[in-house]
Parts: C-alpha cells; sequence; structure tokens
C-alpha cells in the first residue's frame, strides 16, 4: 500500500505565549514561509502526496485557508480536529481512518530538517515494509526528549521518557515511519503519569518486537525543534542564512512539487503570480523557467545543477 503522511499541528503551544494565544505555533513564521511548510517539505521529499493536518478545532480554518485541498500542488490535504491534546501517540488513533491499514509517515508541525543525505535517509525508510524507523540526533540537553539507549554493540535496546539521567545524548526526533500496525499499536499505550499517550510507548512497543530502526543523524544534519522563543528565533536565522549563501528556498512546498513532477511549470507560474510582490513569488517563477531537477534538458545532457542541491527541510 503507498505510505501516508500525517502531520500533528495541534497544541496549545503554550511554551511560545502569548505569541499562540491567537493562532496556532505552526501558522508562525519561520523566516519567509509558515512553520507547517518544513515537516510538509520533508513528507513530500520522502514522496507521500496523501497528508492528514491534525489541527484544534480553533485553528483548523487558518490551515484550510493557507492549504487549502492540496490539489494546485498535486497532493491531497485532509484535516481532522484533535479536542485535547493527549499525546503524540493519539494522532494514529485520530488518524486511524485515514490511514486504513497503509503504512505511514508522522511529522511533527514544529521540527525541521536539514543536511546533505537526508532524501537518501527518507528513501530508505520508506522502503521498509515492516515495523517502525525513528531518527536519532545528538543533543546537548537529552533531558527534554526521548532519548535512545544502546547496548555495548550500539544497537537500541529501549528509548526513555524525558529521563533525569539520560542514558545517552541521542534523541529521538519529531520525524516518525510505522508500518500498518501503528493503530494498533497505539490503542495499547496507556496515559502516562503526566495523563498523555507518549509516542516513546509507541516506540517501545516495536522495539520490544524487534523491528524498530533507529536510523542516526550524522554532525551534517540540522535538527530544530522550534517550540520556545529562543528556537523559533534560531530556526528563522538559520533558514535565512541558508537562503541567502545558497539562493535556494528552504521548505517550499511549490517547488518540491514541480520537482517531483506532480505540477508542471504552467501551474508553478501560476502560484507565483499569486505571491508575484514577494521574493518567494519571484523564486518560484524563476523555478519555473528551468526543468524539473533530474530531468535532462532538450539534447539528453544531464543537466547541471544550478547550486547545491539542498534536502531536508526544502
Amino acid at each position: 500500500m503507498t505510505r501516508k503522511g500525517i502531520i500533528l499541528a495541534g497544541g496549545a503551544g503554550t511554551r511560545l505565549h502569548p505569541l499562540t494565544l491567537a493562532t496556532s505555533k505552526q501558522l508562525l513564521p519561520v523566516y519567509d514561509k509558515p512553520m507547517v511548510y518544513y515537516p510538509i517539505s520533508v513528507l513530500m521529499r520522502a514522496g507521500i502526496r496523501d497528508i492528514l493536518i491534525i489541527t484544534t478545532p480553533e485553528d483548523q480554518a487558518a490551515f484550510k485557508r493557507l492549504l487549502g485541498d492540496g490539489a494546485r500542488i498535486g497532493v491531497n490535504f485532509s484535516y481532522i480536529v484533535q479536542d485535547r491534546p493527549e499525546g503524540l501517540a493519539q494522532a494514529y488513533l485520530l488518524g486511524e481512518d485515514f490511514l486504513d491499514g497503509a503504512p505511514s509517515a508522522m511529522a511533527l508541525g514544529d521540527n525541521l530538517f536539514f543536511g546533505d543525505g537526508l532524501g537518501a535517509k527518507l528513501a530508505s525508510a520508506g522502503q521498509r515494509t515492516d515495523g517502525a524507523t525513528v531518527f536519532g540526533a545528538w543533543v546537548k540537553e537529552p533531558h527534554r526528549y526521548g532519548v535512545v539507549d544502546f547496548d555495548a554493540d550500539q544497537r537500541a535496546v529501549r528509548i526513555v521518557e524525558k529521563p533525569s539521567e539520560p542514558p545517552s545524548n541521542y534523541a529521538v526526533t519529531g520525524l516518525y515511519f510505522y508500518d500498518g500496525d501503528a493503530p494498533e499499536l497505539a490503542r495499547q499505550v496507556r496515559p502516562s503519569a503526566r495523563g498523555e499517550l507518549e509516542i516513546t510507548d509507541l516506540n517501545n512497543l516495536y522495539l520490544e518486537r524487534g523491528a524498530l530502526n533507529v536510523e542516526l543523524l550524522g554532525q551534517s544534519f540540522v535538527w530544530l525543534d522550534a517550540g520556545t522563543h529562543e528556537s523559533l528565533l534560531e530556526a528563522s536565522e538559520f533558514v535565512r542564512v541558508l537562503e541567502e549563501r545558497h539562493n535556494r528556498v528552504i521548505g517550499c512546498i511549490e517547488e518540491i512539487a514541480y520537482d517531483q513532477g506532480w505540477i508542471d511549470a504552467e501551474a508553478l507560474r501560476q502560484i507565483a503570480g499569486e505571491y508575484a510582490k514577494s521574493p518567494y513569488g519571484q523564486y518560484l517563477a524563476a523555478a519555473a523557467d528551468r526543468p524539473p531537477r533530474g530531468t535532462p534538458p532538450a539534447g539528453g545532457a544531464a543537466a547541471a545543477p544550478s547550486g547545491p542541491r539542498l534536502v531536508a527541510g526544502r
């Protein structure tokens, strides 16, 4: 079955108050585009076109106004309300009917990924038909996350949620690939001491089956959780510097759709026209004047890249 995607964009965003009193955290800007574009771009880079957006009741209309049904970029966005945030694993209870037995990838709406080679890691995870794949990143303060515990042979033996004494510095990031059993396993997860259905418990159920793959992201990768004032500013500055240095827009879902062959140049130009007064629209217009990346130009020679291929986030 074709893998489907989930973007978890609910929650009250209390760590960002008062910014999030009137709008969803995932609709806040990260430099030149809404935060939610970045996780959507990761799922699109993984070849996923059928995506469920989980929102709060108050914010769903704004997400629909921003993203629509996805048809103009060759994808399908569906929406469902999360009445109360009761843990990340709750997404698989809410999304069970949408998934309908299909394998999935879930990205948290406030996470940004960037790094050469991430596209290959996404492809590898997407090709696994059984079990689950999570991505581990070295962090300075592992006690804030779900942390991977390794044995002497560097095999994952458990994942510990927000440990007071972390067994390693590798945190599980907000990107998860699961087979079709995820909703069934999510129903086995019991609320934690803080009353949430922890994604760590779902991952440990896969681990107990011997079916959890932990892919470690090396030093060339950047993972940002833009859920605090400091990290939101850091993410915006990171994107600004990269875009200005390489003249490529990170998290550009319209360009990804064009490069994937899901829309043609005329469709991209039409979208660019809607944003014509902004640098974002001008960037899309320029992208529509080149072949989709990976497509040979007339004459059959391989197209030379215009600059470094920036993956993930873009």
